[in-house]
């Protein structure tokens, strides 16, 4: 294996300290960015992190001055806009340099629930009803949406802004919570009809050839909450989680033929969506057997020990596996087939 020099790019708060002695590593924002670096280092490769602030000179400086094989993206956002991700890896291709990860057409077709869901729906695949508000704009229920509704951020990821209140169930509570998204959150938000039923994540890492995880279950079934769903709390409080009896595994008790279904659902999904590198599919499934999208997640968490890594160890894939054919996939991936 040739022993490249990939440069880290991570969010400047999120650079982890040369020594973690003192820090629990469970429960450090920075543990993602620890796991892939000193995991990359692990597997021979000369590493160096970039904290990205507001200026993108500092990357082009990087590149000129260190001259990386690859740049490793774990950055979410720019300027704390989430769709502003996509312009990160533009500027690399820009300056001609492989990058892992998704490719800027894809972070932005599914970065934007509402364009995402319009493109999966006219290739048929099914999602939720929905309906997009913009800031500004009243509230204005359609008709064909009934409740429960789940008001979400348009645009934020990782469960930001999503709690019980985000299901609702009257015109009242559905105006306070969109309110609630344009003014604390600061996006659009999108209203879509409430899916009750189990949920599933579903890895996928690839170009055009593309290998699709065991389907994984975020089991709600001991939650002792009035609507199942993955809130802030759910995805990332330890506490929350060990008290609610929250778990993530392989999944279990599905109808023969069901999780085949699934992985290629999220195939097509990934294939509509124009990702590229890895991505995770989220998917619910009702009482009826019927599948719904709820949204695609390109460069999902890639932390050890989470769903991501964990599913993909699940097929046979060790973690140093998976982190070194992300950056091959990176280096073979060629922006120019897009034009």
């Amino acid at each position: 294996m040739k022993k490249l020099r990939i440069l880290a790019l991570m969010h400047n708060t999120l650079v982890p300290p040369e020594d973690i002695a003192g820090h629990d590593l469970a429960e450090a924002g920075w543990k993602m960015e620890y796991d892939v670096t000193t995991n990359l280092r692990a597997l021979g490769h000369e590493v160096l992190n970039i904290g990205v602030g507001e200026d993108l000179g500092l990357i082009r400086k990087s590149i000129e001055e260190w001259k990386p094989d690859v740049a490793f993206n774990m950055l979410e956002d720019f300027h704390d806009v989430g769709v502003f991700d996509q312009n990160i890896v533009s500027y690399l291709e820009l300056l001609r340099v492989p990058y892992t990860g998704c490719n800027p057409r894809g972070l932005m077709l599914a970065r934007d629930k509402g364009l995402a869901k319009m493109l999966l729906s006219y290739h048929r695949i099914p999602v939720p009803e929905f309906t997009v508000i913009q800031v500004g704009r009243a509230v204005r229920r359609p008709k064909r949406l009934g409740f429960p509704l789940i008001v979400k951020s348009l645009t934020k990821e990782a469960s930001q802004g999503i709690s019980q209140a985000s299901v609702v169930d009257s015109e009242e509570k559905l105006r306070e919570r969109v309110q609630f998204i344009h003014e604390t959150v600061g996006t659009d938000a999108i209203v879509e009809r409430y899916v009750d039923g189990r949920e599933f994540y579903i890895g996928i890492v690839g170009n055009q050839r593309l290998q699709v995880f065991p389907v994984w279950e975020l089991n709600l079934s001991q939650m002792e909450a009035h609507w199942r769903i993955a809130t802030d709390r759910v995805k990332w409080n330890r506490a929350y989680q060990t008290r609610h009896k929250i778990q993530t595994h392989v999944v279990k008790n599905l109808e023969e033929g069901l999780a085949d279904r699934i992985q290629h659902l999220c195939k097509r999904v990934y294939m509509t969506l124009s990702l590229s590198g890895y991505a995770r599919i989220d998917v619910r499934v009702d009482a009826e057997g019927k599948m719904y999208v709820l949204e695609a997640n390109p460069n999902p968490q890639l932390a050890h020990g989470e769903d991501f890594a964990d599913s993909a160890e699940h097929a046979g894939i060790t973690y140093h596996d998976l982190l070194q054919r992300i950056v091959n996939l990176g280096l073979s991936w060629r922006p120019e087939r897009l034009g």
